[in-house]
Parts: structure tokens; sequence; C-alpha cells
């Protein structure tokens, strides 16, 4: 029966988290702290990266990856409510702003990520190295407070496959602990009745901080049936027990109450009116309510002679989303989704020295994670949730280990080989089972492998070569096996798309502070997942014969004189099918041009109020929608203008910005719904926006 089962499976599941708990002393991960850990290690931090996998703080020129990191201060101000504030400008990292906050930014690194239909698919998302991914790979970046971090690093190619179920790569996000004890308030307001206010309180201690935000969004949208609402509380306590250990706990709770959906447009719609909404989604009431409650502790140590890290992780996500339609037949699983996910994790890592000249570093670790979705499925009467359709509690366990093994064979030759071992059970208990809809209970079980092999050379001061070769995995998350085509239950016949990638690249600093790199890369899928079909919300997925990649990449940055900054990166993919009937074709929602430009001039030097002045551009070429490549979203280039100043004395700082997004008032499509069934493939970007916001910080 499958009770029984399920019973069996939870013994076991906690007999292993027990065992993990037990070894976890000795296994570490990732560090919650590396960012001060980087700060003691250089005086200037800004020239250090962190390696997502092995928490290893050293110079961004001689790291064998590929690797881009981003202050967040270096972006233009904004309300901080859309990922891809964060992460603009980063070479080959395509942020789709769906301007519609009922779903999430979806984030496509080198082609992988474009299937999701909301959040991110395909790369591993952490925050101060606690995963904000799934143990199935699914992951949201509206479950975190955008404001919070302070740097952003993401990791491609090869050697990210080495780090998880996620075959594109890392992005990873740190914060700062607090520097002084001091009460900070945030007002930030734009267009279309958009606003939000924000107050952090931080405490400093010899040994410990604390600090506690609380945050509120409001906004109307662009569009009719647009509007949303969110609040968010953040907890942060740091204790440091010595120079090498220290301790984070963290609490997030993140409540949206209010999310509609005005859903996408066809073409022909989109080209009549990009403001329109669609009336399908005002007749059914289309929306989405979010809470997100998660807590962690992270337990990290950092010496000369070996470090070691520990992460522990639990949450709680329930969403209830109405689609437009009715979803009443007995085996559509309806059409009002309420679902109660609760999610759960340990992972540990510990790296060391194995010869006295620290030539030999091993590291090695383990990850136990566990999910449980409770799923129900409502008929929409209108907007109002109607008979059961869908009853059932989907489980995911994840076993993961890994080690890597480092050699600095000589002062300028680096190696790098790192292999994974990952056990991912989906298991489906159905409880709604009546004539016309069978017990659709079931099992997938999943064990996968990748490793990685990376060389590199340092030429001379000022430039390094590095090169790397890995084979990665992915496998579907437990909403992508949700649904099939026909019929109910879960859909058995997706399998984990394997992929092998290359990679190659020249790094350069000058000892001006200048920045530049320029990477090739080639990737070859078999098994790509990708959507199959999509209608009005729900989506199911498929398996691509093989698809194949490849492209190039560019990015700098630095001082032009005293008072000018500039940051550039131009992004090539040529992301296609293979082997099949669409040989050739494009895989939809991949731009093949992406660029990216900034200037930063100080206007106002060391007056009482410094002006700076920023202007960014921000260029795509199109997108096709579908398969065949019938539709296409069109290119487009974005011109965004931004002014700040700030004011500082002993005990306050005041900080003003004044944004206009979209300076031409451009209408482009923002993102494209892959294979979108009823021709609503376009969710339409806002056009010219003005916001301002202040910050005002009293010191203590």
């Amino acid at each position: 029966m499958p009770s029984t089962v399920n019973g069996h499976r939870s013994i076991a599941k906690h007999r292993r988290y027990a065992l993990l708990l037990g070894l976890s002393g000795s296994l570490a991960y990732a560090s919650a702290s590396q960012q001060a850990f980087a700060e003691q290690t250089t005086a200037n931090a800004d020239e250090y990266i962190v390696i997502t996998a092995t928490q290893q703080a050293q110079p961004w020129l001689s790291s064998a990856a590929s690797v881009e990191r981003v202050d967040v201060e270096q972006q233009l101000p904004g309300l901080r409510i859309d990922a891809a504030e964060l992460v603009a400008g980063i070479p080959g990292l395509q942020a789709d702003s769906r301007f519609n906050y009922a779903q999430d930014t979806r984030l496509i690194l080198r082609g992988f990520g474009s299937r999701a239909a909301f959040g991110v698919r395909g790369m591993l998302l952490t925050l101060d190295g606690i995963p904000l991914s799934m143990p199935d790979g699914q992951a949201q970046t509206s479950s975190i407070l955008l404001d919070e971090p302070r740097t952003v690093e993401v990791l491609k190619g090869p050697i990210a496959g080495v780090y998880g179920n996620a075959a594109g790569g890392v992005l990873a996000m740190r914060s700062q602990a607090p520097q002084q004890t001091a009460l900070t308030t945030r007002l930030m307001a734009g267009e279309n009745r958009t606003h939000k206010a924000q107050i952090q309180a931080d405490w400093v201690g010899d040994e410990q901080q604390l600090r506690l935000v609380a945050s509120d969004f409001n906004s109307q949208g662009v569009r009719r049936h647009n509007s949303a609402a969110r609040q968010q509380l953040a907890l942060r306590w740091y204790r440091q027990f010595d120079d090498a250990t220290q301790l984070i706990v963290r609490y997030d709770d993140n409540d949206a109450p209010l999310l509609q959906d005005p859903s996408a447009l066809t073409p022909a719609a989109w080209r009549e009116n990009a403001e329109q909404t669609v009336q399908r989604a005002v007749d059914f009431d289309t929306r989405k309510s979010i809470r997100h409650r998660q807590g962690s502790l992270s337990l990290q140590h950092q010496d000369l002679a070996q470090q070691w890290s520990i992460n522990l992780w639990r949450g709680q996500r329930d969403i209830v989303q109405f689609l437009p339609f009715r979803g009443d037949g007995i085996a559509d699983s309806g059409a009002v989704i309420d679902l109660s996910r609760e999610f759960q994790g340990v992972n540990g890592r510990w790296r060391q020295a194995l010869d006295a000249e620290q030539a030999w570093h091993l590291s090695v670790g383990a990850a136990l994670e566990q999910q449980d979705d409770k799923r129900l499925g409502y008929v929409n009467d209108s907007g109002v949730r109607g008979d059961l359709r869908r009853d059932e509690t989907g489980e995911v366990d994840s076993h993961e280990l890994f080690a890597q093994l480092e050699w600095q064979a000589s002062p300028r030759w680096q190696w790098q080989l790192g292999a994974r071992y990952n056990a991912i059970d989906f298991s489906v208990a159905d409880r709604y089972i009546m004539p016309g809809n069978p017990d659709d209970s079931g099992q997938l079980d999943f064990n996968e492998t990748s490793f990685a092999l990376a060389g590199h050379y340092q030429i001379n001061a000022n430039w390094s070569w590095f090169a790397s070769y890995g084979e990665g995995f992915e496998t579907p998350t437990l909403t992508e096996l949700a649904y099939r085509n026909q019929g109910s239950g879960l859909n058995r016949s997706l399998r984990p798309s394997r992929n092998q990638q290359y990679e190659s690249g020249l790094k350069w600093q000058a000892d001006n502070g200048w920045q530049a790199a320029a990477t090739v890369f080639f990737i070859d899928s078999d098994d790509e997942l990708l959507v199959d079909q999509s209608n009005d919300g729900r989506t199911t997925y498929r398996n691509a014969t093989a698809t194949r990649r490849y492209g190039s990449e560019f990015s700098a940055q630095g001082q032009l004189d005293d008072n000018l900054q500039l940051r550039t990166s131009l992004a090539y993919l040529n992301a296609e099918f293979s082997g099949s009937e669409l040989d050739a074709r494009r895989l939809p929602g991949i731009a093949r041009w992406n660029a990216y430009m900034q200037l930063d001039y100080q206007l106002l030097g060391r007056s009482t109020w410094p002006l700076w002045l920023s202007v960014s551009g921000d260029f795509r070429s199109n997108v096709a929608a579908n398969d065949d490549n019938s539709v296409y979203a069109p290119a487009r280039t974005v011109w965004d203008v931004a002014l700040r100043s700030e004011y500082i004395d002993q005990q306050w700082q005041i900080s003003p910005w004044l944004r206009l997004n979209n300076v031409t008032d451009k209408t482009y499509v923002g993102s494209v719904v892959v294979n979108q069934g009823s021709g609503r493939a376009f969710e339409p970007a806002a056009g010219r926006e003005l916001m301002a916001g202040i910050e005002i910080k009293r010191l203590w």
C-alpha cells in the first residue's frame, strides 16, 4: 500500500538525517561568512573571489574557472524588487524581467534555465552559502530580501557541474555582516503607485552582531490586473568565537498575499497595445499568494591549516495560484493550485592540505536534502475555489557526495579535479482516486555522477590562461514532473539531461585596477529538458534528442580617468537543436547576442553632497518563442540613467537617488513564454518609468 511504503521511506529519511548530523562535525560545505574571511586574507578584497564549491578565497586572476563577480553597489540604484537589478552586465547571464509579480525573474546561464515557466532552473542559487534551490533544482529569487546581497558571483562552465544538480552553473550571492550599530530607513517610490519602505536595525558588539530588517512593498503594476503586495522580515545573528570560527543564524519571513497575473499577450495583441490585459485573466481572477519562511544555521572555521563548515536549514513555502481556465474535467487536476512545501537540508565540507608545502589540497563533503510537496487542485469557478480535482503528496530526497583535489604543480601551473555523486529519489502518493482519474502514485529514482578537470597557467603578473572539461547532468524538478499532455499523474517519461562542456579563456588584470576576461565554450547535451506545451499557466516538459551550444564572452571594467568608470560585457551564444527534425533550429527563449555598457561619472567631487551620474545600455538580439522558430520577440536596446548622492558626517549618512528606466520609452518584450499553446507568448516590458529613493542612516 502507498501509505506503508511512504512510512518506510519516512523512517529511513530520519535515520539518514541523524547519521549525517553525527558526521557533520568533520564534513563541511559552504561558508556563510566567507566575505569576512576574504577581508582578513587581503587588504583589497575586491580582487578576490570565493569559489562556491571550495569556499576558498583566491585572487580572481589565478582562478581556474570562468567566474564573474559584481558588487551590487556598482549597479544602478533601484527598488531592488527584481533579481535582474543585481546581475546586470554579467556576460553569459540573461535575466528575463517578466514585469509580472506572479512570475519570478527567469535567469538563463549559457542557455540553461530557458525552459523555466516561472522561477529559476538549471543553476544553483545560494545566499551566504545557504542553498536557495530546492533539492530537485528549482528556485525562486523572490524568496529572499533582494536588498541584502552585497556581491554576486557567477561560476560558469564545466567545473560548475561538480557543484550539484545544476548544469548551467552557480549564482552565489553574499551579504555583509553589520559593521557599526545603526538605524537605517529606506523610502522608495515609482510610477504606477509603486512604493517600498524599509527599516533596518544593526547592533555591533565585541564578539557578535545582530540585524533586523522589515520591508513593505506595494505596486499597482504597469497593466490592469497587475497589482502586488509583499512584506518581508529578516533576522540575522553573527557570533564570532575566535579569529577562525563563526556562527550565523538566519530567519526570513516573506509574505506576498496578493500577486495578480495579467497574463502574456499574443504577438498581434502586443503590437496593438502592449499595456492591455487578457480578459480571461480578469474573468478568472488570475493571481498568486506566497508565504515563504526559512531558518538556517551556519558554523564555519577557517585557518591556514584547514577549513571546515556545516550548514543546516529548514523552511516552508505555501502557494495558492488561480489559473485562467476552469480545470473542471475529472482528470484536469484543477485550475486552482494549493501547494504547501516543506524543505530541509544539511551539508558539510572539509578542506585540508595534504603536504607540508601545501601543494596538494583535498576537499570532501556531503549533503542531504529533503522536500515534501502537498499539492491540491480545485476548479476555478470565475475566481472562486470550486470542487477538488487533485490531492497528492510529492517527496524528493537528495543525497550528495563530492570530492575535489587541487594541485599546485609549479608556481605557474595549477590543476583541479572534481567529482560528484547524486542520488535523487522522487515519489508521489495520490489520494484523489475515482472513475476517470486512476491512482497516479509512483516513484522515480535517479543516480547521476559528474566530474570536471581544470588547468590554470599564470602567464605573468597580469595575464593568466585557463581551460577545463567536464560532464554534468540535470534532473527534472518535481514541478516539471507534475503534468502530462494526456492523462494525469507523474510524467515518468522524463529523463535527466547529460552534457559535455569545454571551455578556455584568458584573464587580464592591470596594475591600475583594470580587469578583462575573454572566454570561448562548447556544450553538447543529450536529453535536454525543454518545454513541450504551455497552456494558460500549466506547462509540460519533454526531453530533446540532442542540443549543441557554442559561444564566447567578454567583459572589462576599470577607470577611464579620475571621475569616469566603465563596465562593459558582450556575449554570443548559438544554441540549436541537433539530430532531430528540428536540427539547426534555435532553442527558444535564448538570445544569440547580449551586450551591456555602463558609465559612471562623478559630476561633483569632494563636496558636501558629491553627485554621480550613471548611464547604462542593454542590448538583446531577437528571441525565438517556440521550437519551430515561427515566432520571435524582436531585438531591443534599453537605456537607463540614474543620479545619486550622499552626505556623511560622524553620526548621519543620507543617500538620495533618482532613476529613469527605459529613457526612450521603447516598446519591447521583457520575456517570452516558451511554446505557449494559445499563442500568448509575449510578456510586455514597462515603458518609461521614473523612480526615486532615499536612505537615512543614524550611527552610534
